[in-house]
């Protein structure tokens, strides 16, 4: 985005929002920011990725888990969640 548009953007927002708004827009985008800067993921080895595996075979097997419609459960009431989170964030703004 350019300085322009920025510059546009922070115009608005400023007339638009008020000082406790103001703070906390800027302490979600720093906080988005920081998160954007690490690194999603690292790669595991093929050891690590067997030995996972192996782990995960013997839980299996032990009848350790969890059933899948319960990890469906767990997994929409997550997501709920989320969305109502980001919800009330817009509701908020």
């Amino acid at each position: 985005m350019s300085t322009t548009a920025l510059n546009g953007l922070r115009d608005y927002l400023t007339g638009t929002l008020s000082p406790d708004n103001m703070i906390w827009l800027a302490t979600q985008l720093t906080e988005y920011a920081k998160k954007q800067q690490e690194p999603p993921f690292r790669r595991y080895t093929m050891d690590e990725i067997n030995a996972m595996l192996d782990e995960a075979e013997a839980n299996f097997a032990a009848g350790r888990g969890i059933p899948d419609e319960e990890a469906w459960d767990d997994l929409n009431e997550e997501i709920a969640l989320l969305e109502n989170e980001q919800h009330e964030m817009a509701e908020a703004i």
